[in-house]
């Protein structure tokens, strides 16, 4: 009851830290689709590219968060911008790119080559048989390496708010610090509703986005 209180007495400020966490989440997920979907589709022309851009973003997932915003800090810190926003985003672009490069590059990859035949018979040039063919029926599944970025991002970001991005992670740091079980739950309960919400809405964006005819999950 104290913590939905809480809630209750602090809904201006859930909405303006939700903002926030939604803020840093969507700018780093564009740039890692901005960027992560056009290197997964160059990596399938050459298997080693692929082999080489899927391990780097294997090691880059496998670095703690707040040991990547300890390396962020000091780098960032040379053009005065060592805390808050930028370190974040640049944090979760880091953490999305893995997500959408792979998937990107396995639906292209592993797309039907009769289709490409098809399209190359009725005359299309390899960039429009990219752009009309092989993008439109890959999208699903890049879709779904998107909605495993954003899940991810949003809990990265929780983190950020020990360097000062604001973000939801704020209920939580202040509630280790304060030993204030009200601000934990509050931050979790978040943090929760706001990760599912963002993967159902992608979900429905996934099955729109698929072609006609292609089986939806």
């Amino acid at each position: 009851m104290e913590t939905l209180a809480f809630i209750w007495n602090n809904l201006p400020m859930i909405g303006e830290r939700t903002l926030e966490h939604v803020s840093i989440v969507s700018v780093a997920v564009g740039i890692a689709i901005v960027t992560g979907v056009p290197t997964g589709i160059a990596i399938t022309h050459s298997q080693r590219a692929a082999d080489t851009v899927l391990y780097l973003g294997s090691i880059v997932m496998t670095i703690p968060s707040i040991a990547l915003f300890g390396v962020l800090i000091p780098l960032l810190s040379k053009i005065g911008q060592g805390i808050g926003y930028l370190p974040a985003v640049i944090a979760a672009m880091l953490y999305a790119q893995l997500p959408i490069v792979r998937n990107t590059y396995a639906a292209i990859r592993n797309l039907d080559p009769a289709l490409r035949s098809a399209a190359t018979g009725m005359g299309m040039s390899p960039m429009q048989r990219l752009l009309r063919v092989e993008i439109p029926i890959a999208m699903p599944v890049i879709i779904a390496g998107v909605r495993i970025a954003v899940v991810i991002n949003i809990g990265v970001t929780a983190i950020a708010a020990y360097i000062g991005a604001g973000g939801l992670g704020t209920f939580i740091s202040r509630g280790i610090s304060q030993t204030d079980v009200r601000q934990l739950l509050t931050g979790a309960l978040a943090l929760a509703l706001l990760a599912i919400a963002a993967d159902y809405a992608l979900l429905w964006l996934q099955r729109r986005l698929a072609p006609k005819g292609m089986a939806r999950a």
